[in-house]
């Protein structure tokens, strides 16, 4: 919806937005491809090739979260226009419906074993698919400038729903430690569990500042002078997540793991995202290089 929001022309609003807010549909995103390293979108290799009035759309993406939900009607398409221009002006980004002939579901994605299914993610081929030339998004060769607009807020949600479940984590693991006993006394009582709390707790927090302030800035002066520290939330969040998820397993024993309580699939969620949407080693990189840029003004 953002990108339609920032992005979109009247036209693309009234068809696609509205209905998006209303609740009527859904959409998906179509960016990360199986046959090259996508965490650099300079490597997609999939074409939108302008032909009179239409664009065609040959590609093979993958990770397509919703793409096999019965109320999603769009995609959101990643691909090249133009493989002569510089390198962040060979991408575009437009919109297809998903019941364009050529829209293949190869298969549903298991996450570490997990089906998520109809809202998970899926395996798609776009093969020779026609989509009106009205529905390119801002322009041909814009794709990389609608990428960091979509990108940043949708890593800030990331990180607050992180919190939230590592929030939700410590309070499941301070319950359990509270009721139950080994060796003749409660499991709250061990020191290297009142160790563990506490460290939860000062993770979260800490985590929890270093949002706030890249929300704050994303609001005041904009993602582009924010870009650091939403780089820099995408590896805390959900490596703080994990951690907390981590410890809160520990403290469940074989519970911890099975399907009785939600921490082993918010444990798969946190790792995943250290992946999703940028792995660290890519966040860290543009950190490691916007300061060194700072300190040679």
């Amino acid at each position: 919806m953002e990108v339609l929001i920032k992005y979109g022309t009247e036209e693309q609003q009234e068809q696609w937005l509205k209905p998006l807010l209303a609740g009527e549909m859904r959409s998906c995103f179509g960016m990360t491809e199986p046959n090259v390293a996508s965490s650099d979108a300079n490597n997609i290799e999939s074409s939108i090739a302008r032909d009179g009035d239409e664009y065609v759309i040959n590609g093979h993406k993958w990770w397509t979260s919703g793409a096999m939900h019965p109320d999603t009607k769009m995609c959101i398409f990643m691909g090249k226009t133009d493989r002569s221009a510089p390198k962040h002006k060979q991408q575009s980004m437009i919109i297809i419906p998903m019941n364009a002939p050529g829209i293949k579901i190869v298969r549903p994605l298991t996450v570490f074993g997990f089906d998520d299914a109809p809202e998970g993610h899926c395996e798609v081929l776009f093969e020779n698919v026609r989509v009106p030339a009205s529905n390119i998004l801002l322009g041909e060769g814009r794709g990389f400038e609608i990428a960091q607009g979509r990108l940043g807020p949708g890593r800030i949600h990331h990180c607050m729903r992180l919190i939230g479940q590592a929030e939700r984590a410590l309070h499941l693991m301070i319950q359990r430690v509270l009721q139950r006993e080994t060796f003749g006394k409660k499991i709250a009582e061990y020191d290297t569990v009142q160790a563990d709390i506490a460290r939860c707790r000062i993770d979260i927090e800490q985590t929890r500042l270093l949002v706030l302030k890249a929300a704050h800035m994303m609001d005041t002066v904009g993602n582009k002078s924010a870009a650091s520290e939403i780089a820099m939330i995408k590896v805390v969040a959900p490596n703080m997540a994990q951690r907390v998820l981590d410890i809160a397993i520990q403290a469940f024993g074989g519970a911890g793991v099975c399907q009785d309580w939600p921490l082993a699939h918010m444990w798969v969620s946190a790792k995943s995202l250290r992946i999703a949407d940028g792995p660290d080693a890519v966040h860290l990189r543009s950190v490691a290089r916007l300061e060194i840029r700072k300190s040679m003004l």
